[in-house]
């Protein structure tokens, strides 16, 4: 199945940081420490995680478990997620899906994932997740890293995604982040905005009154700007 393919990519992953090169000895002392640190193959990790959740324990037990309190996704409006999935029975075969790229921000709090699904009849599309790190800021030495999603949505495509060699990552620039009394711009979509805890990293979802969505993730750069490096509309449903 394709979902082992992708565990090789993780494995691949985990021994690089992000960008490529392996970690700095700052950045493994700060990991040691608990300190904020970007760490792209632990979303990599969380990702596997929840996709073998979801072929052992269910799909949608899998979605409950690993979804934070307050998450959020489309049916087609969005939801709390807790809420919506407590009335889902896992169907007979959970959907398999793979992680292609990784979007994070500086000090590690909060990263988007992005890749392919497939499901039992055929059928194949794109995901975007959305996950926030627990207690971030709070962790002792050597403790486990809890992350939960705060936002999930998937869509079909009539072409599946082209498989990627490895997984792609992008870590937001430390010298950028909006600021605290700012709002991103060119929104007028009802929806959710949120920011990293550093706010150097922005993801947006949301819908309008005919039905029609958008989602995008936007990081800070080197020269103080802020770029879209992920972004789908979704057209209102024809009657």
């Amino acid at each position: 199945m394709r979902i082992f393919a992708a565990i090789g990519i993780a494995l691949l992953l985990a021994s690089c940081a992000a960008g490529g090169g392996r970690p700095s000895d700052r950045e493994r002392y700060n990991r040691v420490m608990g300190k904020p640190v970007a760490n792209p193959s632990a979303i990599v990790q969380a990702e596997l995680a929840f996709a073998r959740l979801a072929q052992e324990k269910g799909q949608w037990t899998a979605f409950r478990e690993t979804a934070a309190d307050d998450a959020i996704m489309f049916t087609p409006v969005l939801v709390n997620a807790q809420q919506w999935l407590k009335g889902q029975t896992d169907p007979a075969q959970a959907v398999t899906w793979q992680p292609h790229h990784i979007y994070m921000s500086c000090d590690g709090s909060m990263a988007a994932s992005t890749g392919a699904w497939q499901n039992a009849k055929g059928g194949t599309g794109h995901f975007t997740t959305i996950w926030r790190q627990q207690d971030f800021g709070q962790q002792r030495p050597n403790k486990k890293i809890d992350w939960k999603w705060v936002f999930d949505d998937g869509e079909p495509l009539d072409t599946p995604l082209p498989e990627p060699d490895y997984v792609e990552t992008d870590v937001a620039s430390c010298k950028t982040k909006i600021p605290a009394d700012a709002l991103p711009t060119s929104l007028t979509e009802k929806g959710m905005t949120a920011t990293s805890t550093d706010r150097s990293l922005v993801w947006h979802a949301a819908f309008t009154d005919e039905g029609s969505r958008i989602v995008f993730v936007d990081l800070a750069q080197e020269d103080g700007s802020f770029k879209r490096v992920h972004e789908y509309r979704v057209a209102a449903p024809t009657k």
